[in-house]
């Protein structure tokens, strides 16, 4: 969820622009999973009377959304004289789950250090997941702690959590407006050829997939930008990258180091067997938050860096690498940005050798013995 809303977030009319992970749902479910104290009848109220827009339009609860429109959601309406939702009473083995995760704590928001493996959020066949327990971290006179941004099931890592709703707000218009550096680490296979880069290349949902894979997309994707900086390499076998997003796409570090032919360990979604190194190494993905720096209400700033899970710092000691060598510093400013055309030029390359490195796979498959063929080189070295 990307919002402009302001601090008093019941005093405002907010802005919220879709993200990808909400393409396509309802506007009533968008409501339910980003602001989940604004019942169903207030937004049933607000769309019948026109308080509520997409893209300036009227909408109706029922109307699927769009990656990348515009919402306006009217003020108030935080409680609208119904009852908060009742709240589940979590058994000792939750409540001491949610504990583990927390490493810091402010008047604002709460730090969460998620493990791999559990989702961030519900869904039909999620039952066991971050917001369900996020009730252990509310006292009786406390609002519900509510999320701002997501991670992956299989991404580990710093997770941010708005324990108001006027902070919630203020966080997403910085999740939004990228003035937030998230770091992340990640183990990946081979190693690039350009020690610094940056990737664009556009992505979007692949089709066939059902919604549940993304890929390059030079025509219709939306843009995507990640800065990598290697830090040590084992060989020629793996390396150990520092992984900085300017956008937030699904699943976009995962698609942008597949298609520069260096998937991330344990990847198979978009790596397939290529993703899995032989031996001892765990098979699960080595992706991980490992810093979050970001503006908090009333000019604080929060500072996080949370420790690695224990297969990802195992799988470090075995490939001799020392996590000294990394602070998981941000890149001080975005690099410049190119032409259109230089941007359409680099996104259609990195489709054509991504489709390239697809078509040698699919022709290696069964014979263990071919040489692995190179990856594509990142665009935009530095």
């Amino acid at each position: 969820m990307s919002g402009d809303g302001k601090d008093q977030a019941t005093d405002q009319v907010r802005q919220f622009t879709v993200e990808a992970d909400d393409d396509g749902v309802r506007l009533d479910r968008w409501f339910k999973r980003h602001l989940p104290q604004v019942g169903f009848g207030t937004v049933s109220r607000w769309a019948r009377t026109g308080q509520l827009r997409v893209d300036g339009k009227r909408v109706k609860p029922e109307d699927r959304i769009a990656a990348g429109q515009v919402l306006r959601v009217p003020p108030g309406g935080e409680d609208g004289g119904r009852t908060q939702r009742g709240r589940r009473e979590l058994t000792e083995a939750e409540v001491a789950e949610a504990e583990d995760m927390l490493i810091s704590r402010t008047n604002s928001a709460l730090v969460l250090n998620k493990p791999p493996g559990l989702a961030t959020q519900g869904g039909t066949k999620t039952k066991h997941h971050v917001d369900g327990l996020l009730d252990a971290f509310a006292g009786e006179d406390e609002q519900r702690p509510r999320l701002v941004h997501r991670l992956d099931k299989d991404t580990s890592g710093v997770l941010l959590v708005a324990r108001t709703a006027g902070s919630a707000a203020f966080f997403s218009k910085r999740f939004s407006g990228r003035s937030a550096k998230k770091i992340y680490w990640a183990l990946i296979v081979g190693v690039p050829e350009v020690r610094e880069g940056t990737i664009e290349a556009p992505i979007s949902k692949q089709p066939g997939s059902g919604g549940e894979k993304m890929h390059i997309d030079t025509e219709n994707g939306q843009p995507a930008k990640t800065v990598y900086r290697v830090v040590e390499r084992a060989g020629n076998r793996a390396a150990w990258v520092e992984l900085q997003p300017f956008t937030g796409r699904t699943h976009q570090l995962r698609v942008h180091m597949a298609a520069i032919g260096h998937p991330i360990v344990g990847d198979g979604k978009y790596g397939g067997q290529e993703a899995f190194l032989t031996g001892s190494v765990s098979r699960k993905m080595h992706l991980h938050a490992r810093r979050l720096i970001i503006d908090a209400p009333k000019g604080e700033m929060i500072d996080v860096t949370a420790p690695l899970p224990e297969h990802f710092a195992a799988t470090m000691e075995q490939l001799g690498f020392d996590e000294n060598l990394s602070d998981a510093g941000p890149v001080a400013t975005p690099p410049p940005e190119r032409s259109k055309e230089e941007k359409k030029q680099a996104a259609r390359q990195h489709a054509k050798q991504y489709r390239k490195a697809r078509r040698g796979e699919r022709k290696s498959r069964g014979v263990s013995t071919e040489k692995k063929r190179p990856g594509p080189k990142p665009k935009g070295a530095r």
